[in-house]
């Protein structure tokens, strides 16, 4: 299917300089641009490509001045890596959808499942459970015992919803993601670990992803939630009774310990460890690898480290760790030079 630059403009709201019948049928880096293909730039370090590349249309920011003649047309968007979403998500929206049941899936006899289903060779729906319109279960996906998992999700290969769990609408778990997994709750013995049942479940809402290998614990009792348009990349821990609030971003390899709460549109970046039973306020950002044992109250804070503190004190603060074994030589010499002073004056 092939689109020109106009009727991209007119999609996103651009304009176009250049050629607006340009006709383009796919998409491209700006590197890496070829005749046909749509690209963008936004960052200046990139500029130079737009005056090498092949590619047949480019958005670019409204305010960009070419220093030099261009080839390709260009719209102009106010946010080009905005726009270029939009367009993606139309393009994949556009490929055709996969229905039906492979005469080698399984669908429990009491499993509710709406119109319009996918369900791939060796994917299973349990007792009870209940699949939305247009969703999709790709091999090996499985829906446990009286699980819902509501319209337009998808399911890939080897993700689980365990039982009684709850998924909302047009969720998208990623290869070897698992909600309901029983949260990690043992009790100390003398004989040594007893189990303790994990007898509560799992929500995602609405819009929520989950990366690969990502997995949501059920809750010891009650719900461990993770609220509308939450992102949660590969390879996250969410444990028992956590709850994430919407538009929270979890990169990978997050480690969120039992009933924490987390706010709105927080991000935390990789590795980031959060302890147990505490309170992150909205709108905060971690960055990698800090670790977090107490709850942050003020919203809108930017921090790093363990415990996180200000991206400046954090910079400075590592600036005279690296000269910690310098200055340990230099205190022990004043330390050997003090006492030689001292047994001077003594004497």
């Amino acid at each position: 299917m092939e689109f020109t630059a106009q009727q991209i403009a007119d999609y996103i709201g651009g304009t176009v300089d250049g050629n607006a019948q340009a006709k383009v049928h796919t998409f491209s880096k700006i590197e890496e641009g070829v005749e046909g293909a749509l690209t963008f730039f936004y960052d200046p370090k990139f500029e130079p490509y737009i005056y090498q590349t092949r590619a047949s249309v480019v958005l670019v920011p409204s305010s960009f001045q070419p220093a030099q003649p261009v080839q390709p047309a260009l719209v102009r968007v106010d946010d080009p890596r905005m726009a270029i979403g939009r367009l993606l998500a139309l393009y994949e929206s556009m490929k055709p959808k996969r229905t039906g049941i492979d005469p080698l899936a399984y669908v429990a006899p009491t499993a509710k499942l709406g119109k319009d289903v996918y369900l791939a060779p060796f994917a299973a729906v349990g007792d009870g459970a209940e699949i939305g319109d247009g969703t999709a279960l790709h091999p090996h996906a499985t829906v446990g015992a009286n699980a819902k998992v509501g319209r337009d999700c998808i399911l890939y290969a080897n993700a689980t919803v365990y039982h009684d769990c709850i998924v909302g609408d047009r969720c998208i778990l990623h290869a070897g993601s698992v909600v309901g997994a029983d949260g990690f709750g043992f009790a100390p013995t003398e004989e040594g670990y007893e189990k303790i049942p994990q007898i509560g479940i799992a929500v995602l809402e609405d819009d929520v992803e989950l990366g690969a290998n990502a997995c949501v614990d059920r809750a010891t009792m009650g719900a461990t939630i993770i609220h509308k348009d939450v992102k949660i990349d590969n390879l996250v821990q969410i444990g028992h009774n956590v709850e994430v609030q919407s538009h929270t971003v979890l990169c990978a390899q997050v480690g969120i310990a039992g009933s924490s709460k987390i706010g709105e549109w927080c991000t935390f970046t990789g590795q980031v460890g959060v302890a147990g039973h505490i309170t992150v306020a909205d709108h905060t950002t971690l960055g990698a690898q800090s670790g977090l044992p107490g709850s942050v109250r003020k919203p809108g804070q930017t921090l790093l480290g363990t415990p996180p503190i200000d991206p400046k004190v954090f910079a400075r603060s590592f600036a005279v760790y690296k000269t910690l074994p310098d200055m340990a030589i230099q205190l022990r010499q004043l330390q050997k030079e003090l006492e030689a002073l001292k047994l001077r004056v003594e004497s």
